[in-house]
């Protein structure tokens, strides 16, 4: 594209200084010409009152010398008496004749003067009527050398301007074409390093509008294709650690299936389903979070899902003599989250107070309605997180149990898809208590200072809000795993 600018560039400029230059080098020709016999005829003329006078030979000859010289004027006078076509008689002469007889007797019979060709030149020869009436001709040289002065010079300016034209808009062109071929150079580079898998190749807007526009356009599809893939990642993650929940039960199941080898092989290939699981929620755990918050008209009734959960996992909880109770969740409460959601935030919560901790711990979910937010609470009677920091960040577990702690991860972009949050503390029962905070109106939520401090308000929060109880019960305290990790 460049080089094609710069020969069309130079093709144009070319044709439109050879189009000016040849016309203007002519016409300066031909005005040094018309200057040369302007210059001759006014010596002709000078010495044409000086004829009209007197005929004398040294008058005129003075005549002459003052008005050119004898090497470029000439004067010829007719015989006194003589036929006005002869040339014959006591003519006179003055000064050196370059013009034929046959010249000068043509322009005496014709009457006005006349240029013709000699040697080295060009003469005017100018008529001029004497006082007896008879017609002497004036001859004036014209060298070629007066013709042409100042022509050679003028032509090699034209052609001086012309090639200065010609090389700036062959610059400008270039200019011009790397400007514009910079740009969609980078947009291929770009193109080939997104091709070769590299995500965070970019492309500069910069040149012309149409450039810049495709940059912005090809930005914005990188954008695009970084954000699909880690939807794909997030999706691979969130479905495999949904898988997490009836890995439990199985687990759970397999336990209780006593001693022998259909047991053994049972609990074995749980075990290796469940690395099966971790290693694709490692896999997909650098992928960026979903933030999307729900359309309109979308969201679910978070009271029907907390008790649809709690149906499901109270009959492991029995199975494993874990009391547990429900509260708040007895009256419609609108929340703008899906329900698929919600509910596998749900499980993920639950299903870690069942891995974590140990069998008989009590565990609970509340459930408060406010005017702009809604707060669901999942604590248990366990030891506690040491390190809620570390179970907050994603990816990241204590390495002892196998934990990825993606589980806290899904209840945090859910809690922050509506503005909301996700914060940790001590529960009433003596151990965790996770609450996720649902904000209504989508604004964000209010910064709490400090886990204990979140909790402290919580637990003032709890005791205005209604909470009938499903299966009631005290909290024991178990012994619970250590190094526990949501």
């Amino acid at each position: 594209m460049r080089w094609a600018l710069v020969k069309v560039s130079l093709a144009v400029t070319a044709m439109v200084v050879v189009a000016f230059a040849v016309p203007l080098g002519l016409v300066i020709r031909e005005m040094a010409r018309d200057r040369a016999f302007s210059n001759a005829e006014r010596e002709a003329a000078a010495v044409a009152p000086a004829l009209s006078i007197t005929t004398d030979r040294e008058q005129l000859e003075r005549v002459v010398a003052s008005a050119g010289s004898d090497a470029g004027m000439a004067v010829h006078i007719p015989a006194p008496g003589a036929d006005a076509g002869a040339d014959g008689g006591d003519a006179t002469d003055i000064g050196r004749q370059r013009a034929t007889d046959e010249d000068i007797a043509a322009v005496r019979e014709m009457g006005r003067a006349s240029t013709t060709e000699v040697g080295g030149g060009s003469t005017l020869l100018q008529p001029v009527a004497l006082s007896s009436g008879e017609i002497a001709v004036v001859e004036v040289y014209v060298p070629e050398s007066a013709v042409t002065n100042g022509v050679g010079t003028a032509w090699a300016v034209l052609a001086a301007v012309g090639a200065a034209l010609i090389v700036g808009s062959v610059a400008v062109a270039d200019r011009l074409g790397v400007r514009m071929v910079q740009p969609a150079r980078r947009l291929v580079d770009g193109a080939h390093e997104l091709g070769e898998g590299r995500l965070g190749a970019r492309v500069p807007v910069e040149g012309p509008d149409e450039l810049r526009r495709a940059a912005v356009a090809f930005n914005s599809m990188a954008d695009q294709v970084v954000q699909l893939l880690a939807n794909e990642r997030e999706l691979a993650a969130d479905l495999s650690h949904r898988l997490r929940t009836p890995l439990t039960v199985l687990r759970l199941n397999a336990a209780s299936l006593g001693d022998g080898p259909a047991a053994e092989q049972t609990r074995a290939a749980v075990e290796q389903l469940e690395r099966e699981v971790d290693t694709i929620i490692r896999t997909a755990r650098d992928a960026k979070p979903q933030t999307a918050a729900a359309g309109p008209g979308a969201g679910c009734d978070a009271a029907e899902v907390v008790r649809e959960r709690m149906g499901f996992w109270s009959a492991l909880a029995e199975d494993e003599g874990r009391k547990w109770r429900v509260a708040g969740a007895d009256r419609p409460v609108r929340i703008p989250v899906a329900r698929a959601d919600l509910a596998a935030s749900l499980d993920a919560l639950l299903g870690n107070v069942f891995r974590h901790t140990a069998e008989g711990t009590a565990f609970a979910v509340d459930l408060h309605n406010g005017e702009d937010a809604v707060i669901v609470l999942v604590s248990d009677a366990g030891t506690g997180i040491s390190d809620p920091e570390a179970a907050m960040a994603r990816g990241r577990g204590s390495g002892t149990d196998g934990s990825t702690g993606l589980g806290l991860d899904i209840v945090r972009r859910m809690a922050e898809s509506t503005g909301g949050d996700v914060r940790i503390g001590s529960s009433v029962l003596g151990g965790t208590e996770v609450r996720i905070w649902i904000q209504l109106d989508g604004r964000t939520a209010p910064v709490r200072r400090g886990h204990r401090g979140a909790v402290r308000r919580r637990r003032q929060g709890r005791a205005s809000a209604p909470a009938p109880a499903a299966t009631p019960t005290p909290a024991p305290t178990p012994a619970a795993r250590t190094g526990r990790d949501h």
